[in-house]
């Protein structure tokens, strides 16, 4: 029982306290780590095409390799001094690796400016939880990008990584954790990380594609629980789940359109360049501003289910 231990209570405190900003968070090293193995690899490699590839393969084996590593012996030593100490480290472990309260509260710094009518702070803030550019978005473009950021990384923050830590516990949880952040850092199609990003972006594809058809399906099931159109979020998933660049981001996102009755995505600038990307859902009415905190209460309830039956699964096949 104690992996479903330290995810049940993983999940409850990240609902009770989120990701503060005092307190050291192992993906923030993953991150540092990712950021100086890239400034090594490239000072040492030559400038070519194919030395870009294997820099970055060696870059995403490092960081997975360790990320997975790490927390495996430190829960294994914490067990050998006594059990509940590491279930209580694997809980705190579980915890970080969950983003459920944080997704929702970066959205609401995008949410209360908005609804003051600061673009100005609206814009600011949603440039920290997206990678568009947000200067020149207006205000439904705002609301729309929020939206969807939240849909996304319902699977992506939330559905996957607890999905993760349910099988394997914190060190399973952290190697997606690292898999996700080396996407984040490195997987763009652009002149610096087409080939050096290309290994992190085609494995985070891989590792995200059965967790995002679940989360999708779950939160069809939240939308039906919320009082949302489900019988269109499951319409619109099943027309416009490829309308994406990714194999996986357009899942949740054509779930969530098509239970609000909005359309999502569209053209969007990235660094400047206009990127041409196909839309998601009918514009059955324009989206509002208190469509983010609905999207929100779909968001947790899609979690909340996630863990119920997740954890339920992993208890009846004798996992536990």
């Amino acid at each position: 029982m104690e992996i479903l231990i330290a995810v049940i209570t993983g999940f409850l405190l990240d609902l009770v306290f989120g990701d503060p900003k005092w307190l050291p968070h192992p993906v923030r090293l993953i991150g540092f780590l990712i950021s100086k193995g890239e400034i090594f690899i490239r000072t040492v490699l030559p400038k070519s095409e194919r030395y870009e590839l294997a820099g970055g393969a060696v870059l995403v084996a490092f960081i997975t390799i360790t990320s997975l590593a790490v927390p495996f012996w430190i829960l294994y030593f914490a067990g050998s001094i006594n059990t509940y100490l590491k279930i209580a480290v694997d809980s705190l472990f579980c915890y970080q690796i969950l983003a459920t309260k944080s997704l929702k509260t970066e959205s609401m710094r995008v949410y209360y400016p908005l609804k003051n009518n600061d673009i100005s702070n609206a814009r600011k803030f949603l440039s920290w939880i997206v990678g568009r550019d947000t200067q020149n978005l207006t205000r439904e473009g705002i609301m729309k990008a929020t939206v969807e950021t939240i849909a996304e990384n319902t699977s992506d923050g939330v559905i996957a990584p607890l999905l993760f830590i349910v099988i394997g516990g914190a060190p399973l949880g952290f190697f997606y954790k690292a898999v996700n952040t080396l996407d984040s850092m490195i997987g763009y199609k652009n002149d610096k990380y087409l080939y050096f990003g290309r290994f992190a972006a085609k494995l985070d594809d891989a590792v995200n594609f059965f967790p995002a058809i679940i989360s999708a399906y779950i939160m069809i099931a939240a939308s039906f629980i919320t009082g949302l159109d489900w019988k269109n979020a499951y319409r619109i998933y099943k027309r416009d789940r490829r309308n994406h660049s990714s194999p996986n981001s357009a899942k949740t996102e054509s779930v969530c359109a098509g239970a609000l009755n909005v359309q999502l995505a569209g053209d969007a600038y990235y660094f400047g360049k206009l990127v041409k990307k196909q839309t998601i859902g009918d514009s059955n009415r324009s989206i509002q501003i208190e469509d983010i905190l609905v999207t929100n209460r779909l968001m947790y309830t899609t979690a909340t289910i996630a863990v119920i039956v997740l954890c339920s699964i992993r208890l009846a096949i004798g996992l536990a």
